[in-house]
């Protein structure tokens, strides 16, 4: 079977749907020698590289096939090269306008991480939530099969769009196996002098955009300030969809913007941090948490959308519209070093809930079935 997949997110910085895209589709070159693939993207990926290079010389090659216009031009281009190279199935993992656009005998399915569109527009960039409202609704009716991160999401597309139920498989994200309690002090302080860490922090990880709701947090972390005076706030994350009102009155010497950091550096700051907090006011699912929690960090999570399935009872869930109820969880781990430790345990045990492999193999499975 011929498979063509978008893969236009596994390149250079990735956030979540990037990296989930990346790590399924590396894990699918690696086992699948059934299928031969054809990877779509507007430019060429060095980290499959290898990936690529090694299966192209098996009996199911993989080709990738690389168009340089951006936007609707590059959707336009890869819908004109499947009906040259008519491949059996079509995966968009990130985006739904091929598959809204696909001929009548491409089959296709898709990956649903989330409505965010729908439910808080306000917190989307303009053209993106035009995109996906127009795309999605489409996109759901042509898809033999739909995918989404987790049970929520799902619950979402049958109550919002009245989606089957049968069309809809739950393969969830997880944490890369970096993501580990390290001991090695040497390391760690390595990592706290390259990205100038303070000696304590409470640590935040996501994209500087309203919807993770920081501005939230910023407030509840200087109330803290008057019974914590010497922790610090380290914020790790790009900036994104108006960024600027998170950046609205901050305390540098206090309020640390590392910028994105990835691979084993972020798994050290994870085990550097004193807890992390995770405030959104939606997720699809939160792949940090599961990073945290691997590392033995403890959770403070929101108590919406798919956050508490992620957690299970290994986080403090708050009210993220509540700025106390952010600070009265932060208080209470720096208060208690049993609570503190109870968390770690909890955490490392419940990280274990998910696994790429596992997803792989379910998405590998669905794909073959279709």
């Amino acid at each position: 079977m011929k498979i063509a997949i978008d893969i236009r997110e596994t390149i250079g910085t990735k956030a979540g749907k990037g990296w989930y895209t990346y790590v399924l589709v590396k894990a699918l070159l690696k086992h699948d020698h059934e299928n031969e693939y054809i990877l779509y993207s507007h430019q060429k990926n060095p980290d499959l590289a290898a990936d690529i290079k090694r299966r192209s010389q098996s009996a199911t090659p993989v080709r990738q096939k690389i168009f340089k216009q951006r936007g609707l031009s590059w959707h336009l281009k890869v819908l004109r090269d499947i009906k040259k190279r008519k491949p059996d199935l079509f995966w968009g993992p990130t985006s739904y306008i091929i598959p809204a656009l696909a001929p009548k005998w491409l089959k296709t399915v898709i990956t649903v991480h989330d409505i965010i569109a729908f439910l808080f527009p306000e917190g989307h960039n303009r053209k993106a939530l035009f995109l996906e409202r127009i795309t999605l609704k489409r996109a759901l009716k042509k898809s033999t099969n739909i995918l989404t991160v987790s049970q929520n999401t799902r619950n979402d597309l049958i109550q919002w769009f009245g989606v089957s139920q049968r069309k809809i498989i739950v393969a969830p994200c997880a944490a890369s196996s970096i993501f580990v309690r390290i001991k090695d002090a040497k390391k760690l302080n390595a990592v706290r002098s390259k990205h100038g860490l303070p000696d304590k922090f409470i640590l935040a990880v996501g994209t500087l955009s309203p919807r993770k709701n920081f501005t939230r947090l910023i407030q509840a972390y200087k109330n803290l300030l008057k019974k914590h005076p010497d922790v610090h706030l380290v914020i790790v994350g790009g900036k994104g969809w108006d960024f600027e009102s998170t950046l609205e009155n901050i305390d540098p010497e206090k309020v640390h913007l590392v910028g994105y950091i990835e691979g084993e550096d972020l798994a050290d700051v994870y085990n550097l941090a004193e807890m992390f907090v995770f405030p959104s006011l939606y997720e699809g699912f939160g792949i940090p948490l599961v990073e945290a929690m691997s590392c033995g960090c403890p959770v403070v999570a929101s108590n919406n959308s798919s956050i508490p399935e992620v957690c299970g009872e290994a986080a403090i869930l708050i009210d993220p519209y509540s700025i106390g109820s952010i600070e009265n969880a932060m208080h209470e781990i720096l208060s208690s070093a049993a609570l503190r430790n109870d968390l770690i345990q909890k955490g490392l045990e419940q990280s274990k809930e998910f696994s790429w492999q596992e997803s792989a193999q379910t998405i590998k499975s669905l794909l073959q079935n279709v």
